[in-house]
């Protein structure tokens, strides 16, 4: 057990250079994740769900009773931010539209469930960050099919009713579950163990589910060669970055400290892209191609709140030294 606990540390600290291992042997083994489909993927997005549930305690939730003017100023960066910011992408890049939902869709989902971790690392507002979680985790089932209906109805008609359901049943009730079982046995000698490998099969669901995608699009990225995967990588950094410049931006406009500033730039610019893979295929099966961006925006969201993460702290050492 010693051995498995170490080995979910590492995944945890190594998340991002693993799922990029994943998607590259994927590229040249196709075959190795082409058993993650439809219902397959979506159970294990609940995993990964049911995952972030087992570490959430009752007053990760008073947070957002405790602090409503941070959680209302982080909601609305978040669902205003990133559509609008997908929305401009798409135009700017003339994406063909399954690429331009797919990166609509990755802008409209709520908060990755890493960006705590981030925060963390950067000395970011924690509590902050857990609470903006849990908020557009709860608000996800309604705001991401209406903000899809608006941002991309124009492009393909948007089952808003089977994605609400959707989202439901991969979100709420599997962090439902892991908040009971983490209410009910919190206390038992054996719980804080099983938290410990939370973390290592997040990672490992994850990664499946690229390795899902990348097999999808394994034939359409051949055919269509290294261009197609830079043009999309190129929309989701900007995407990604402009994510986390505005959401600081809207930090400093609400007044917050460095540290709630940290936070909800993590949280705005880090989506919760697992979800939009599944999404993607689940509802947008006749566009292949718009799992894609999803897809990216899996690796690259973690390496990028790793490096940003990275240069918060940089600028607290320059800044000591200065001073």
């Amino acid at each position: 057990m010693h051995a498995l606990i170490k080995l979910s540390h590492w995944l945890a600290s190594h998340a991002s250079l693993f799922i990029i291992a994943i998607a590259v042997i994927t590229f040249f083994i196709p075959e190795l994740f082409v058993w993650v489909r439809g219902t397959t993927q979506t159970a294990i997005l609940g995993i990964i769900m049911l995952t972030m549930g087992l570490t959430l305690t009752t007053n990760d939730f008073r947070i957002l009773a405790h602090r409503p003017f941070d959680i209302l100023i982080g909601a609305c960066a978040q669902f205003f931010i990133m559509p609008c910011v997908a929305w401009l992408l798409v135009r700017v890049f003339h994406l063909e539209p399954a690429l331009a939902l797919g990166i609509l869709l990755v802008g409209c989902c709520p908060g990755g469930v890493s960006s705590n971790i981030m925060s963390f690392l950067c000395r970011g507002d924690v509590a902050f960050s857990v609470g903006m979680t849990c908020a557009s985790t709860l608000l996800a089932p309604v705001m991401t099919p209406l903000l899809m209906e608006i941002t991309a109805g124009e492009i393909i008609k948007i089952d808003t009713i089977g994605m609400f359901l959707n989202i439901l049943i991969v979100t709420i009730i599997p962090v439902g579950i892991g908040c009971f079982l983490n209410y009910t046995y919190s206390k038992s000698k054996h719980f804080p163990t099983i938290q410990s490998l939370m973390p290592g099969l997040s990672v490992i669901s994850l990664a499946c589910i690229v390795g899902g995608v990348i097999s999808t699009v394994h034939d359409a990225l051949i055919a269509r060669g290294l261009i197609l995967f830079i043009w999309t990588f190129a929309v989701v950094f900007c995407h990604n970055t402009l994510g986390y410049i505005l959401g600081y931006t809207a930090g400093k406009m609400a007044h917050f400290s460095t540290a709630k500033k940290r936070t909800i730039s993590i949280e705005v610019g880090m989506q919760n892209a697992g979800l939009a893979t599944v999404l993607a295929g689940n509802f947008f099966a006749a566009q292949p191609l718009a799992v894609l961006p999803c897809a990216i925006s899996c690796a690259w969201h973690s390496i990028s709140g790793t490096i940003l993460a990275g240069l918060f702290l940089r600028f607290d050492k320059w800044r000591n030294k200065a001073s």
